[in-house]
């Protein structure tokens, strides 16, 4: 599995609760990940800007055709906005239908990067199945 590295969003070093989504998109062909991965990149780059993002990390998994993100955020409604947000709308119809989406979503304690990503670790290599499916 390649991992990002993390990336803070304006709320890094929130006190308190979080939410963390965890997404795992499996791609039906393998030549759709470069674009989905860039598209991913796209996103993250903006992630300073993206009010209530406190951080995340993209993964990828090239050769089981699996990709996507561990967010961490100041709540839900920064989510909502975040799945609103034109910039994500337009990559999430680009890549419709060409796989299955999967997502859970849970509260930490707190947000301990290194914990958060223990815990999501499973849901990534689909040893978990995901709490919600999306």
């Amino acid at each position: 599995m390649l991992r990002s590295s993390w990336a803070s969003g304006p709320a890094a070093g929130v006190d308190g609760p979080v939410l963390v989504t965890v997404t795992a998109f499996q791609a039906d062909r393998a030549r759709d990940l470069p674009g989905i991965h860039r598209s991913g990149l796209a996103l993250r780059r903006a992630w300073p800007q993206l009010d209530g993002a406190v951080g995340m990390w993209l993964w990828t998994q090239p050769l089981e055709r699996r990709c996507g993100s561990v967010s961490i955020w100041q709540g839900e409604q920064a989510l909502k906005r975040f799945v609103a947000w034109p910039e994500h709308v337009a990559v999430v119809r680009r890549y419709r239908g060409r796989g299955r989406l999967t997502s859970t979503t849970w509260t930490a304690a707190a947000c301990e990067p290194a914990a958060i990503w223990a815990e999501a670790r499973p849901h990534l290599s689909g040893t978990r199945l995901p709490r919600e499916e999306v």
